[in-house]
């Protein structure tokens, strides 16, 4: 458990501060990110990897919730192993749905806000979508996933609408940081170690680059939003046209072959169509959407610092 203190200085009681934050989880990707945001801001915040208490367990997260005696949960806590999920129906379940499920229902019971990251793995990611929905899939469309990932995350979104708390769902695609591991850092490695790579070019979507995603959700938070929102990088791009873009502003020199899905077969089936529309959060005051490029430029150049 880690203490974090604000621009200030150590407080003498923590419990003193304007907002007591709680981020579940971390110690991962998104969490990392989050814990580098708030450590710049006016806050004082805790962070909880997931080693430090058992989301699934109903009891384990009451006491630790009770404990730390929270005003706003950032639940960035998360089963994502996509492939293995297939697998380990269970485990992907009992995180993914079960997990938000004890942590909405202590949030609704005890009036606290709780902001949850999902997936664009909800949805059908059908190609005739694309042509249906160019813009992307907005936040009412309806989901249909198409993987055991999917199916959990989807139960979880159920879990904390139905629950009745005041919270925050932020649906995602194609999550990249300067923390963690990720396609950028994977394209990055193998361009240092091979001539020649072969990606897919047939599933279309945008990612969405945590340190614009945090910035963003903090204004949602501030401004005490509520509800479904879709948070990515503006524009469309394929595996292949990101790898191709990630070379291209890293100035590695390797070739970059276009190929089908066929040609990597996973466990999991993927969505060939990812998009999701940013139109309403594009519309809240303070919010601010990048380009798909720009994005990659503004990672590119946090992971070099």
């Amino acid at each position: 458990m880690r203490v974090r203190r604000n621009r200030t200085g150590w407080q003498t009681n923590w419990y003193e501060a304007d907002m007591r934050i709680l981020i579940t989880g971390g110690n991962g990707q998104l969490g990392n990110e989050w814990v580098y945001f708030l450590n710049k801001q006016a806050v004082e915040f805790i962070s909880l990897p997931s080693s430090d208490f058992d989301l699934t367990n109903h009891q384990d997260v009451r006491r630790v919730m009770k404990n730390l005696s929270p005003d706003l949960i950032i639940n960035c806590a998360a089963y994502t192993k996509v492939d293995q999920a297939e697998e380990e129906r269970e485990k992907a379940f009992a995180v993914n749905a079960d997990g938000v499920k004890n942590l909405s229902d202590f949030c609704a019971e005890q009036k606290i806000k709780l902001v949850h990251f999902s997936t664009d793995y909800v949805f059908p990611g059908e190609l005739v979508d694309r042509e249906d929905h160019p813009e992307g899939y907005s936040e009412d469309h309806p989901t249909d996933p198409i993987n055991v990932y999917g199916e959990s995350k989807r139960a979880g979104e159920v879990a904390l609408q139905e629950s009745g708390c005041d919270h925050l769902l932020i649906r995602v695609s194609w999550l990249c940081g300067r923390f963690g591991n990720n396609f950028v850092k994977t394209m990055l490695r193998l361009g240092e170690e091979k001539d020649e790579l072969k990606v897919v070019n047939d599933q279309f979507g945008s990612p969405t680059f945590t340190h614009n995603l945090v910035e963003n959700v903090w204004q949602l938070i501030a401004q005490d939003k509520q509800g479904v929102f879709h948070l990515s990088s503006i524009g469309e791009t394929t595996w292949y046209e990101f790898a191709k873009e990630i070379f291209a502003q890293s100035g590695i020199e390797v070739k970059v072959e276009p190929v089908d899905s066929s040609e990597f077969p996973t466990k999991a089936r993927r969505p060939a169509f990812s998009l999701l529309s940013t139109q309403k959060i594009a519309n809240i005051a303070g919010v601010s959407l990048i380009n798909w490029k720009q994005g990659l430029e503004e990672m590119l150049a946090k992971l070099n610092e």
